[in-house]
């Protein structure tokens, strides 16, 4: 079974099942107020790898990702805009979903709304209150940390050391015991949107509505709980608190991917280096299936560079990738025949079991994919089997193959050009011939010709 590094122990440990052949996880999603940029796309990427790849393996995955519907960016906007609360995250989220799903991300089994489950919240709240975790103020009702086993376990500082920072990094509240307690329900303020509770109109704190959700849908010890290393503190430390505190038992394993650093800087709204999914999608075709392949190269527990040359470098990988495609099917070779190098599945296995890993697995992909093609140029009667199984390695890893059926970033084109070449060629009209071929060179495609015909790929 796969291992992977677990936050709270601070190891690698096998992902233990609570049901054997089936994985429960909840992954943190997005607050909808705006565009997705490219740290929305690293998280939500990694966690549609790990469920592909574990799914390829043939685990039955449960697969929980939220959208959090009501938060402080989100009543800004609509007080800014002057909309509703709702119609500004309804709008959010569709251009989000859009963004992800031109990514090839699998959208999750369920997406459950914060706004749906604040019975669940105010219900999980009492409990707090009634065992004297928690306690109501003026500005609502607070956790008491300082009564939580553990507090700080997950990020592995002492309740000291977090409290020592928190004057700096929260707002002081002079009705809160200690600096460190964090609000589960806020008392309503004016303007803003509020349900009732027994401690009066308010709405529900962000860290609660994670907790309530995750376990409301998935039941105690679920298998796994992910987000992005930027979540483990305070937000995931403070969901584990409110069930500990609670008496239950939350996520088995926590599993957090690094960030995103843009030419060398870590990726900030508040640098202004930060890219739009969007953005990057119109920037080029290919640009969708390099930033999963970029993302499959770099560990997800290191910083991932993303850059124009290694942009560059990823189209290119994944151009190699389509031309095998293409020469496959121009030899009458299946994509996706039944034939496996077994070996190669071992090896490709045996590095994603490794605490998902991702660039020793895409190495073995390409190295398939060079095999297949020199099998191919020779008519080896292997090159089916090699190509089927660099296709399967590919579909494991969400990696999308055109073999030119799907006609991306201009295809059309280019393959009537190269079919004027051959007509050209048959016609003995070398001349055209060759005016075209200059032609495509100019526009940075180039071209190899094989046995089974001609097979292009851009430079």
């Amino acid at each position: 079974m796969i291992r992977l590094y677990d936050t709270l122990t601070g190891d690698v440990q096998p992902l233990a099942q609570r049901e054997p052949g089936k994985v429960s996880f909840y992954a943190c999603g997005p607050t909808v107020y705006d565009h997705p940029h490219l740290g929305h796309a690293r998280q939500a990427m990694t966690y549609d790898i790990i469920r592909r790849y574990l799914e390829w393996r043939g685990v039955k995955v449960e697969h929980v990702a939220n959208i959090t519907d009501i938060d402080d960016n989100i009543i800004k906007r609509a007080n800014r805009e002057g909309l509703a609360e709702g119609e500004v995250a309804a709008t959010w989220e569709e251009i989000y979903f859009e963004a992800m799903d031109a990514l090839d991300i699998l959208r999750a089994h369920q997406r459950p709304h914060a706004t749906d489950y604040v019975d669940e919240m105010i219900a999980f709240i009492q409990v707090l209150v009634d065992n004297d975790s928690a306690y109501t103020s003026e500005s609502g009702v607070y956790l008491r940390v300082h009564r939580v086993p553990g507090y700080g376990e997950l990020v592995h500082r002492s309740i000291d050391d977090l409290r020592e920072g928190a004057g700096a990094r929260v707002e002081v509240d002079e009705t809160k015991e200690d600096p460190l307690d964090f609000a589960l329900w806020k008392a309503a303020k004016p303007g803003e949107p509020t349900w009732p509770s027994p401690w009066g109109e308010g709405r529900p704190g962000w860290h609660i509505e994670c907790a309530a959700m995750s376990l409301a849908i998935l039941g105690d010890g679920f298998d796994l709980h992910g987000g992005g290393s930027d979540l483990v503190f305070p937000h995931h430390t403070n969901e584990r608190a409110e069930a500990i505190a609670a008496g239950r038992q939350f996520a088995n394993h926590w599993m957090h991917n690094a960030m995103l650093n843009i030419g060398g800087e870590k990726m900030s709204k508040s640098l202004g280096n930060f890219t739009t999914v969007q953005t990057l999608l119109d920037e080029h075709p290919l640009n969708g299936r390099a930033l999963r392949l970029l993302l499959l190269q770099t560990h997800y527990r290191k910083t991932m560079e993303l850059n124009d040359d290694v942009m560059e470098q990823a189209r290119r990988a994944i151009q190699r990738l389509d031309a095998m495609a293409r020469k496959a099917t121009g030899a009458g070779i299946d994509l996706h025949g039944e034939l496996r190098d077994d070996e190669v599945v071992e090896v490709f296995t045996a590095a994603m079991n490794d605490d998902l890993g991702t660039p020793e697995g895409i190495a073995v992909m390409f190295e398939t994919v060079r095999r297949a093609n020199a099998a191919l140029d020779a008519v080896d009667p292997d090159a089916a089997t090699l190509v089927a199984t660099a296709i399967d390695l590919a579909g494991a890893l969400g990696v999308r193959v055109d073999d030119g059926s799907e006609q991306l970033g201009g295809d059309t084109e280019i393959d009537a050009l190269v079919q004027a070449r051959e007509a050209a060629r048959a016609a003995k009209d070398f001349a055209e011939a060759d005016h075209i071929r200059d032609e495509l060179t100019e526009r940075g495609i180039v071209m190899e010709d094989t046995p089974n015909g001609p097979v292009w790929r851009r430079a």
